[in-house]
């Protein structure tokens, strides 16, 4: 592989499980649990806010017993070591990224610890409990707070701007990712269109491992950091 001077990288719950944060899609995950068409769509939040909100709370109240591990010290290591363009997408709404020093980042499903106003389109920075009695302070209404999280049948944020960034990099890494959800599971091919050398980082192969040029098995906490040295040192 030669040296970059452009990176995207790409980041799934593979990333932050080993923090301690449950995945959706693995068995026992939290899609086997609860249906995701009751806290995870608009029309789920329309038809029971409260068990919306419950579900996110609580996950969000989870967060502070977790802490970022060795994979997002690394790829923070990387921004701040690495002299060309680099973006990191991440498919978290976990705050773990930022918490290890990321910077070049982008949530393109939202973020746990934000608040959105349904009514004048607010975003708020939000790290505790929200309700169906709670008050946007913005525009004062009552019950138009929702998680800034994008649900199933929503468009993923920043589509363009990741979209620019996928067209210039000349190297993709996807880590801890399934490669079953979509946009995100396209980025490869459109990485790989403009001529970008690919890299898988997963625990086992996704579904769409056969697109990608290169590719390591393992914890992410073990492959992530070592793939990082080889980078940073030319190898």
């Amino acid at each position: 592989m030669n040296r970059p001077s452009s990176i995207v990288i790409l980041t799934g719950a593979g990333v932050s499980a080993e923090s301690g944060v449950d995945t959706f899609r693995d068995a026992g995950g939290i899609w086997s649990k609860v249906d995701y068409r009751d806290v995870a769509t608009p029309q789920g939040f329309a038809r029971d806010p409260r068990l919306v909100h419950d579900f996110y709370n609580q996950r969000r109240r989870a967060m502070a017993n977790v802490a970022p591990n060795a994979a997002h010290a690394a790829l923070a290591r990387l921004e701040q070591a690495f002299a060309g363009d680099l973006l990191l997408v991440t498919q978290n709404i976990d705050d773990l990224h930022e918490r290890a020093g990321s910077s070049r980042l982008i949530h393109m499903h939202g973020e746990l610890g934000q608040a959105l106003c349904t009514n004048c389109g607010n975003r708020l920075h939000w790290p505790g409990d929200m309700g169906v009695d709670t008050m946007c302070p913005a525009c004062h209404s009552t019950g138009t707070i929702r998680p800034d999280v994008v649900w199933f049948g929503e468009m993923p944020y920043h589509m363009g701007r990741i979209e620019q960034a996928l067209e210039r990099c000349d190297l993709f890494v996807s880590i801890g990712t399934s490669g079953s959800v979509y946009p995100a599971a396209g980025f490869v091919e459109e990485a790989r269109r403009h001529g970008a050398h690919t890299v898988e980082l997963n625990l086992e192969r996704s579904e769409g491992h056969s697109l990608f040029a290169e590719a390591e098995h393992g914890r992410a906490t073990e492959i992530v950091p070592a793939f990082v040295e080889r980078l940073l040192n030319g190898r």
